[in-house]
């Protein structure tokens, strides 16, 4: 069974950074595109951004543009945010997802990593 793991989160100050991974466990699986998606305490789950992996640039949601930066790597399967000037807002339970199957949505999701962003 695949499973993705994120890994990185940690509390960190207001403008502060952090990088986040998300990497399989288990059998190798082909991805499509692996995304990350954030859920604060009382609120829905959000998408943060997106990556394809045969290339492209990134998509980001609005609220991170600017800030937060995904990249990967191919050999290892491996997704990372760079994640800078870090706000209040940005603490939530981070969650990478992976397209393994093909069409829309994201058929493999990690357990989640804390990221708190305080002053």
């Amino acid at each position: 069974q695949v499973q993705l793991v994120e890994s990185g989160g940690r509390s960190v100050q207001t403008g502060g950074s952090l990088r986040l991974s998300c990497a399989p466990s288990g059998r190798a699986f082909g991805t499509i595109s692996m995304a990350w998606f954030r859920q604060a305490p009382g609120k829905e789950r959000e998408f943060v951004g997106a990556i394809n992996w045969s290339g492209g640039t990134p998509l980001y949601a609005d609220s991170v543009k600017g800030r937060f930066t995904i990249s990967r790597d191919n050999v290892r399967n491996t997704m990372y945010l760079q994640m800078t000037s870090l706000k209040a807002e940005d603490t939530a339970v981070y969650y990478c997802a992976a397209n393994s199957r093909g069409g829309s949505g994201y058929d493999l999701w990690g357990q989640g990593t804390q990221v708190t962003v305080s002053s």
